[in-house]
C-alpha cells in the first residue's frame, strides 16, 4: 500500500483537465500558425485536431495535434511523427505534471519500477513550472525519442521508444482517460 497524500491527487494536476472536455467548435476558429519549434521539425506541418480541457468549470489548457503529413489513420498515432502543443490557461507545478503523466501512462499497462523512476526523473528534468499563456510542445519521434519545448525553446529529450509511446498515449491511445478529446485531436467522429 502506498503512502497517504494530503494534497489533491497527482492525476488532478496535469490532467486536471481529464475531467471535462470542450469540443473544438467552442475554440476560437482563427487559423493557428505552425509553432516555430515545429517549422524546424517539419516545414509543412499540419494541424490535425484540437480541444480544450476544463476542470470544475475552469479552463486548464488548449491542446493541438500537429502532424508532418496532412492526415493519418487513428490507429497509426504511435508510428507517426507528430507533436502535441499544450497552451496553459493556469499555472501548474512541473513535478505534479510529471507525476500525473506517470499516472496516466499506467492506463496502457503496468510500468516496471525502474522505468517509472527513470521516466519520472526525465520528465521532472524537462518540464518547467508553467503559468497562464505558457506553451509546452512535445514532439514524437516514433520508436526512438520525445523532444520537449517550452515557449518554443528546446528543454530536452527523452530517448526511449516505450516512454514516447506511453507519453503521447496519454491523449492518443485508445486507453486514454478522455476518449472524446482523443477523437477531437485525431479528427475522428
Amino acid at each position: 500500500m502506498g503512502p497517504t497524500r494530503s494534497r489533491p491527487t497527482r492525476r488532478q494536476a496535469l490532467l486536471l483537465a481529464a475531467c471535462a472536455w470542450v469540443p473544438p467548435s467552442t475554440l476560437a476558429q482563427t487559423p493557428r500558425p505552425v509553432p516555430a519549434e515545429l517549422r524546424g521539425e517539419w516545414p509543412g506541418a499540419h494541424l490535425q485536431g484540437s480541444g480544450r480541457m476544463r476542470f470544475l468549470g475552469f479552463q486548464v489548457y488548449d491542446i493541438r495535434l500537429w502532424t508532418a503529413e496532412p492526415r493519418f489513420a487513428e490507429d497509426d498515432w504511435a508510428r507517426t511523427p507528430l507533436a502535441l502543443e499544450i497552451e496553459y490557461a493556469r499555472g501548474l507545478d512541473a513535478k505534479l505534471i510529471a507525476e500525473s503523466s506517470i499516472d496516466e501512462m499506467r492506463r496502457s499497462g503496468p510500468i516496471a519500477a525502474d522505468a517509472e523512476n527513470r521516466w519520472l526523473a526525465a520528465m521532472t528534468g524537462v518540464f518547467p513550472d508553467v503559468k497562464a499563456g505558457d506553451r509546452l510542445t512535445g514532439v514524437q519521434r516514433p520508436g526512438t525519442e520525445s523532444r520537449f519545448f517550452h515557449n518554443g525553446a528546446l528543454r530536452g529529450e527523452v530517448r526511449d521508444g516505450e516512454f514516447t509511446r506511453r507519453f503521447f498515449g496519454i491523449w492518443l491511445a485508445p486507453s486514454t482517460s478522455e476518449p472524446r478529446l482523443r477523437e477531437s485531436l485525431l479528427g475522428t467522429p
